[in-house]
């Protein structure tokens, strides 16, 4: 088995529950400096957004969302989720970033050492755990020039994410029987690295046992679920049926428009989606203006009115709009 036949090459995109959806925008495009590429709506609850965030292109493997939804009660952290997304910055890029967090009053932990890497952990308004990690790997990966934050130190995308599961050697047997992993190797506190692709940054999933942990719940700063990047259609069903024989139950093939989607908790109950490639968030908007209106699949337009009704108004950080022109709004 390779991980060239099963055709996962790495993170997609990885989605969050948030709280208050301006709030979130303020903090990624007006903090992170990330571009907002796409603002839509869940498709399966299309009284809420969804945000993206990526690169100035909105690359595959650059992309964080979130549903933001601050009716819900906060997340409980445990076994069967993600819990902690690993943002990739530049080498030497890290002394800036704690500097920057400074001084919009986010509160970073001391610098880390992670499987050689250095890393700085921190939590976002909602509570998601986040860490920004230094690598020099080579990256699909373009600046975005109206970004708060220079060039040099842009956030370049997803690094890797962190999951806790009550039965370490299940999940462990399906990352690598299901979608090609590989274990890489194991650090204090129990933490188990497995890469695909041959590792590298975007390529990296961390897991630790934690048996005697009550599971966890969705909620406020919580990770929804981890997608898995896939060529094209003909590769997600190649892996589909994979996955399906190391024991887990897909769903059939999801349109979501700019990518193709299948869905599964693995063995530990983490929730894990294949995500293709292709079209990608150009489809359907200009390069130039990713994410500066509203935009529905075709198949939620008919109701387009009810949905703008209950969307609250989106602001652009002021940084970010000044450099990008006038503020966009939606949801009036």
């Amino acid at each position: 088995m390779t991980t060239t036949s099963l055709g996962v090459h790495g993170l997609h995109h990885i989605t969050v529950i948030a709280g208050d959806a301006q709030e979130n925008l303020d903090f990624y495009v007006g903090v992170l400096g990330m571009r907002l590429v796409k603002r839509s709506v869940n498709q399966d609850s299309p009284g809420t957004y969804h945000l993206f965030y990526a690169d100035a292109e909105g690359h595959p493997g650059t992309d964080l969302t979130f549903f933001p939804w601050p009716e819900l009660p906060e997340g409980r952290p445990g076994t069967g989720l993600s819990s902690e997304v690993a943002l990739a910055v530049p080498a030497g890029s890290l002394d800036w970033w704690r500097e920057r967090l400074a001084r919009h009053d986010v509160e970073a932990g001391g610098v880390e050492t992670r499987f050689g890497e250095r890393a700085l952990p921190f939590s976002d308004p909602h509570g998601l755990r986040l860490a920004l990690v230094e690598t020099g790997d080579a990256r699909e990966f373009t600046a975005w020039p109206a970004s708060p934050v220079p060039a040099e130190h842009q956030v370049l995308g997803l690094h890797g994410a962190r999951i806790r599961v009550r039965d370490l050697d299940r999940t462990a047997a399906f990352l690598q029987q299901g979608l090609g992993f590989a274990p890489s190797a194991e650090e204090e506190a129990g933490w188990h690295r497995f890469r695909v692709a041959g590792g590298g940054s975007g390529r990296v999933l961390d897991v630790q046992a934690a048996s005697g942990e009550a599971p966890g719940r969705w909620g406020r700063g919580s990770v929804h679920h981890l997608a898995w990047r896939v060529a094209d259609d003909d590769a997600e069903l190649r892996v589909r049926q994979r996955a399906a024989q190391a024991g887990v139950r897909p769903t059939e093939v999801i349109d979501r428009f700019w990518f193709r989607s299948v869905y599964f908790k693995e063995p530990g109950g983490v929730l894990f989606e294949l995500a293709t490639d292709g079209p990608g968030f150009a489809v359907d908007e200009a390069a130039e203006s990713l994410g500066e209106s509203l935009v529905l699949p075709p198949w939620l337009e008919p109701e387009r009115i009810d949905i703008e009704r209950v969307l609250p108004t989106l602001r652009m950080p002021a940084a970010a709009a000044t450099a990008a022109g006038p503020p966009a709004e939606a949801g009036e």
